[in-house]
C-alpha cells in the first residue's frame, strides 16, 4: 500500500528568506507511516486547488502569531510577529480541504488557523484579553515536558483516539481559540477554561490541538503517538 502524502505547513523567518519546519513534526509523521511533504506558501487559487488535490491530508504546524484582521480585529499591543503570506496560504488551503472533506491535523497555531478558516476567532493574547486567572500556558520547561492537563469530552474524536478523559500535555502559546466555528465543537479544555482541542462535528478527521504533540510523541507519550497514528490512518486510501 502506498503511504499517504501529508502536506506539512512551514514557518518562515521574519525576512521571508528561509522556510523552517521543526524536525519533530517530520519525524512524527514518518513514525506514524505517512510521507511528509513540506509546503511553501500558495496564494493563487489554482495553485491551492492543485496542491490540495495532490495531498491526502494536511498537517498544520506551530509558529508565529496570526493576523487579527483575518477575523475582524486590529492588532492588540501584545500581538507577536506575523507572516501574512503564511496566514493567507494556510487558510486558503484549509478551506479547500474542508470543502473536499480531507483530513486535517492542526497543532498550536494550526488549531487557530483551522478555526479561523471555518469562521471562528481567537484571543490575540489570552493573558491580556481574559479576566480569569490562567495557568502558565507558555511553560518554562523543555518542550518534551508535559506541564498541565487537558480535559477531554467523552463523546469526542479526541477521546476515541486516546481513550482518556484527562491526560498531560505541554504548553507553548499565548494565543488560543475563543469563539469556535459552528462547524466545530470544543473537545478539550485546560482546567482554567482555555480551549485546548477543537474538532469537526461532521467530517471524519479534522482536529485542532493547542499543544505540541510532536514533541511528546518523541518521548513515546502514548496519547501523542495515537493522535498521529489516527491521523495517518484517516489519510490512508482504503
Amino acid at each position: 500500500m502506498m503511504k499517504p502524502v501529508i502536506g506539512v505547513t512551514a514557518s518562515m523567518e521574519i525576512d521571508q528568506s528561509v522556510y523552517t519546519v521543526n524536525n519533530r513534526n517530520i519525524k512524527a509523521i514518518l513514525r506514524a507511516g505517512g510521507m511528509p511533504v513540506i509546503l511553501p506558501y500558495y496564494l493563487e487559487e489554482e495553485d491551492v486547488q492543485q496542491i490540495a488535490s495532490q495531498i491526502d491530508g494536511l498537517y498544520a504546524t506551530g509558529g508565529y502569531d496570526i493576523d487579527p484582521t483575518l477575523f475582524g480585529e486590529e492588532p492588540h499591543p501584545d500581538l507577536g510577529t506575523i507572516i501574512p503570506a503564511r496566514d493567507h496560504s494556510e487558510i486558503k488551503l484549509m478551506k479547500k480541504l474542508l470543502e473536499w472533506k480531507k483530513p486535517i491535523l492542526g497543532v498550536c497555531r494550526g488549531s487557530q488557523t483551522l478555526n479561523i478558516a471555518a469562521g471562528g476567532d481567537m484571543y490575540q493574547d489570552i493573558y491580556a484579553q481574559t479576566d480569569q486567572a490562567l495557568l502558565q500556558h507558555t511553560q518554562k520547561a523543555p518542550m518534551e515536558h508535559m506541564s498541565h492537563y487537558v480535559y477531554v469530552e467523552k463523546d469526542s474524536l479526541l477521546y476515541r483516539i486516546t481513550g482518556k478523559e484527562k491526560f498531560k500535555i505541554n504548553s507553548y502559546h499565548h494565543q488560543a481559540n475563543r469563539d469556535v466555528s459552528g462547524e466545530f465543537r470544543i473537545s478539550g479544555k485546560a482546567s482554567d477554561g482555555v480551549v485546548e482541542a477543537v474538532e469537526s462535528k461532521e467530517l471524519p478527521f479534522v482536529l485542532g490541538l493547542q499543544w505540541h504533540p510532536e514533541a511528546t510523541a518523541a518521548v513515546n507519550d502514548q496519547p501523542s503517538l495515537k493522535i498521529y497514528e489516527a491521523f495517518i490512518d484517516a489519510c490512508t486510501t482504503k
